[in-house]
């Protein structure tokens, strides 16, 4: 036995090719962007009540910095990186606000709380299938408490954001000290973001992927999350959508913003399934080729290159190679990807030809579908060219694949009809099947 020789980036650039496309065919499948969007909206009643706790904030601070300057300087940097004064003639900002609505706030904060993660949660469902059920303490109790924590970690590092972009433009620090611990405070923003979306990708799905495959896919989110908003600072200006919609500019300006932030969100984790799935998905477009199933040109295309799963599942046999033996245990299952074999049976005559095994054929899952022994044994004619398949991933197949699964059930329906309609004796085309 040998394994394929093949160009060393030609399976890589195909894999890649293929993860794109599934990707973008189970973004559109799983309507992500309405889910995006649902999730913008709770996004934008989240931090509602957070600006109106901002207010009282900056009243707080500023009698602190009538006796303080450390507070002073803290006030003048919040109203001039964050421009305050325009979200306030915005109306973001209440001028003024009575203590009874700060009570009604934190309410509104920790009930949007629970609608946004559960709206995260409800995509992460759509983009992990799975049917477990959740811990009632994870379900009810950890959705009042998250976004507090997050949006109280993001302020704080918007805070020393904007306190140091102060600092280096009025030369209280020296401008070099000043971008040094601004560049220092990015790199501890970004790593925090990519901490939050790894643990996201990691630990929310019930079927968890690897450590290092979400870590890879999370710093991906981390990095194009931090591109839009560079795009949005640069080619998108709230003042625009305050002339453009009036007292509604802000709220649809948030609400853009939301929507293209948790889509990318979503975008990277449907690609960190694909990634999952890609063996699987290439598998089964190559095992129904020919069979009737319906596929796209584009999709005929995406998946005519079988490079990687040759690399990583294909063998080479000589002719006269036995590849099952008759009475064997084995449950591993076959396809013929060129070549010829033979189905050969011992009988009471002798050995038997039964049939012929050509190119584009699976065999073999029978006998691990039934839990029985090889009732006959296969043998190369010429030089053969196989995937071969274990339990594990044959079952994946038929979980992933309806159609394969209703090929391979069709099959054993019909062998167990032909033998109710022709007593014991086996059908020999079925019998090679059942290898």
């Amino acid at each position: 036995m040998r394994a394929p020789d093949l160009p060393p980036t030609r399976g890589t650039l195909a894999w890649l090719l293929q993860l794109a496309y599934t990707t973008a065919r189970l973004t559109k499948q799983n309507s992500l962007q309405n889910h995006a969007a649902a999730t913008a909206f709770y996004f934008l009643l989240s931090a509602t009540p957070l600006l109106l706790l901002l207010s009282y904030a900056l009243r707080l601070l500023g009698h602190i910095a009538e006796n303080s300057v450390p507070a002073s300087i803290l006030m003048a940097a919040l109203y001039n990186q964050l421009h305050l004064d325009a979200l306030t003639e915005l109306g973001f900002i209440p001028r003024q606000a009575q203590l009874t609505a700060g009570g009604v706030s934190l309410v509104t904060l920790l009930l949007s709380s629970r609608g946004l993660v559960n709206a995260v949660g409800g995509a992460f469902r759509v983009i992990f299938p799975d049917q477990q059920k959740r811990n009632l303490v994870v379900s009810w109790v950890l959705p009042l408490i998250i976004l507090p924590i997050l949006f109280l970690l993001t302020g704080l590092a918007a805070l020393a954001q904007t306190t140091l972009s102060f600092l280096a433009q009025n030369d209280f620090i020296g401008i070099g000290n000043a971008r040094l611990l601004q560049t220092l405070n990015t790199l501890s923003g970004f790593a925090m973001m990519w901490v939050l979306l790894f643990t996201a990708y990691w630990r929310m799905p019930r079927r968890r992927p690897r450590a290092r495959h979400a870590a890879w896919f999370a710093l991906g989110a981390t990095l194009t999350l931090g591109l839009l908003l560079t795009l949005f600072r640069s080619f998108f200006k709230l003042e625009n959508y305050h002339s453009l919609y009036g007292a509604l500019g802000g709220v649809v300006f948030a609400l853009i913003g939301g929507f293209f932030a948790f889509l990318l969100l979503y975008v990277w984790a449907q690609a960190l399934y694909a990634y999952g799935k890609a063996d699987i998905t290439a598998l089964e477009k190559l095992f129904l080729r020919g069979s009737g199933a319906g596929a796209s040109r584009l999709e005929s295309y995406v998946f005519a290159d079988s490079a990687r799963l040759l690399e990583k599942y294909g063998e080479i046999h000589p002719p006269g190679h036995t590849l099952i033996e008759e009475g064997d245990n084995s449950s591993t299952a076959y396809f013929l990807y060129t070549g010829r074999a033979a189905v050969y049976k011992h009988t009471a005559q002798g050995l038997r030809r039964l049939s012929m095994l050509d190119e584009g054929q699976l065999f073999g899952e029978m006998a691990y579908l039934l839990g029985e022994k090889r009732t006959a044994s296969v043998v190369a004619e010429t030089e053969i060219t196989i995937l071969a398949l274990p339990p594990a991933i044959l079952e994946e197949l038929m979980r992933h694949s309806a159609p394969l699964s209703r090929r391979i059930i069709s099959t054993l329906c019909q062998r167990l009809e032909r033998m109710n309609v022709a007593g014991p004796a086996p059908d020999t085309d079925e019998t090679a099947r059942k290898t």
